[in-house]
């Protein structure tokens, strides 16, 4: 049987608008997907919902789609994506009416179920992460086009697999594999090139969307379209399998994917071949994301210029306390950055930044009490007084929360093309979620002289979020710099290398076949993203932190 081309046109709410006519237009494929959803997107759905009951789906998606449904349905191009968010059904029938009025036979299909919001009070939004069985329901049925809601990132990979195979939820061996090449694809051109620490091999001034030929045994091979830029190899792909996950065990709501038992060769220019993935049965339970509104917060931005900063600073700090000390908000948060260089050829290279973030339930505390204080301040504090931006009335943030659910909590429903209702069933067999024994470090490098050097020199490294966790997935390039940095980087050298994470809870994993090592720490993000507790919220760049650190290490390395 032929492999099943799949391809992805969206990472994110908020991706390049062209792209799914790109995918079309540029090399032969079977299927494409769309990812559009995130911790912090499901609330900006909700706050829109709260706003307009009709609204809740990513509403870039339509237009996106209206200008290239002819195409995808002349070359037999079946989509699916998420964008559906918290209103699948909703937006099922935009593109039903788009479809008539454009003269287009599309079938549309839909999937739901995930929507937990009703049984969390006081919740913006909850909804379980539900797997690709309800998608592959749609498209045996004959779905051009299958919008879901919370799904899983790689569901929208294991859906169209499982269809188009005949896999079944036992089949854990050929969906661990679809779940890996989806977590592979799921955000767009960090595939390609995108957002890699080794950046300057390749031409990414605009990376192509990658694509993935998944066969009837579950292995496959990352590509893009010809023509197109930036670069796959083992590194990309790397780099994105380590991206937002924890340890060996990558569970879902079909299979728990084993990341220590995944093999990547290079398979010609632009092509990875992925294989030797096995699977497990899932977990016992499904997790939810559950979104609410945590308060009210606030920011000024002082900007101090030339000498004296630290004084400045003192300076702004006193004057504002007596405005703190009335009405003191639950949160206060100061924080000085030394952007400035001495004797600078620029005035903005020798100012500094002085943030003052500030939380608290009630919005009238944040609000224009401090903001007045701060603005009262502009002929009467540090020479050079200024801020980044006027001070506002105080915003609404969130915070995010895991829980988990049994599978039979979940009424997940494919809802056909033709109006049929079909119930999806939940998996029969479940397993709990064990850690992996650790497996045995690879022989030292011999004894020689080493060179204090950024850990980036010799390693790689992809961060991001997992609600108020992040993780940092560290690669070596060679088998000897692997040597050195599965013993050097222990998880007391990652806290020493990074002071923040010192007081919370790390924990290292070990990937021998990608010669990796996956960092988790708990907490450092607060209540997640939307809670913004944290200078880089999402955690993008924790990883580039990490490589721009110096440490000891072995000559024949660099």
């Amino acid at each position: 049987m032929n492999p099943l081309r799949i391809g992805n046109f969206s990472g994110f709410y908020g991706d390049r608008a062209d792209a799914l006519r790109e995918m079309l237009t540029g090399g032969e494929v079977d299927v494409l997907t769309g990812d559009y959803l995130a911790e912090l997107t499901m609330l900006i759905l909700g706050r829109d919902r709260l706003k307009d009951p009709a609204a809740g789906y990513a509403r870039t998606f339509p237009r996106q789609l209206e200008d290239c449904l002819g195409l995808a349905h002349e070359r037999g191009v079946r989509i699916v994506t998420n964008a559906g968010g918290l209103n699948p059904a909703g937006l099922a029938d935009e593109i039903r009416k788009s479809a008539d009025r454009l003269g287009i036979p599309a079938r549309v299909a839909h999937v739901e179920g995930d929507d937990l919001t009703a049984a969390h009070p006081g919740a913006l939004a909850a909804h379980a992460y539900l797997g690709g069985f309800g998608i592959a329901a749609c498209l045996r049925a004959g779905a051009d086009v299958v919008v879901t809601g919370r799904v899983t990132d790689a569901a929208l990979v294991t859906g169209p697999a499982a269809a188009h195979f005949g896999w079944g939820p036992a089949d854990h061996d050929r969906l661990a594999g679809a779940v890996v090449a989806g977590h592979v694809l799921e955000c767009g051109t960090q595939a390609t090139g995108g957002n890699y620490p080794f950046f300057g091999e390749g031409d990414v001034r605009r990376p192509g969307f990658p694509l993935a030929e998944i066969h009837a045994d579950g292995t496959s091979v990352i590509t893009k379209h010809p023509g197109t830029g930036g670069f796959v190899d083992v590194g990309t792909v790397t780099a994105q399998l380590l991206y937002e996950t924890g340890g060996a065990r990558y569970a879902g709501p079909d299979v728990t994917a084993r990341l220590d038992t995944v093999r990547l060769s290079q398979d010609g220019p632009d092509r990875v071949r992925i294989e030797g993935v096995r699977g497990e049965a899932p977990p016992p339970t499904l997790k939810a994301g559950v979104n609410r509104l945590g308060g009210f917060r606030n920011e000024v931005v002082f900007v101090l210029t030339g000498l004296d900063i630290e004084a400045k600073a003192a300076l702004v700090r006193e004057q504002l306390a007596d405005a703190l000390a009335k009405s003191p908000p639950r949160e206060v948060r100061w924080e000085l950055v030394r952007t400035d260089r001495a004797d600078a050829d620029t005035e903005e290279t020798a100012s500094a930044l002085l943030r003052l973030v500030v939380r608290d339930p009630d919005q009238r505390v944040v609000g224009r009490a401090l903001s007045g204080a701060a603005v009262e301040l502009a002929l009467g504090s540090y020479p050079g007084f200024h801020v980044l931006s006027p001070p506002g009335s105080g915003a609404p943030y969130g915070v995010f929360e895991d829980v988990y659910v049994p599978h039979g909590d979940v009424d997940h429903r494919a809802v056909l093309h033709d109006g049929r209702r079909v119930p999806v069933p939940p998996p029969q067999d479940t397993r709990p979620l064990d850690a992996v024994v650790p497996p045995p470090l690879p022989e030292p490098l011999p004894p020689g002289p080493t060179r204090r050097a950024p850990l980036g020199l010799v390693a790689g490294a992809r961060s991001g979020d997992k609600g108020g966790n992040a993780n940092v997935g560290v690669w070596a390039r060679s088998d000897e710099a692997w040597r050195w940095l599965a013993r050097a980087l222990t998880t007391d050298a990652f806290r020493r290398l990074l002071p923040e994470t010192r007081d919370l809870p790390v924990t290292r994993h070990v990937l021998p076949n990608l010669r990796a090592l996956n960092f988790v720490v708990e907490g450092v993000l607060g209540a997640g993203v939307a809670a913004q507790a944290r200078f880089d919220p999402q955690a993008k760049a924790l990883g580039e932190w990490l490589r721009s650190r110096h440490l000891d290490i072995p000559e024949t390395l660099l």
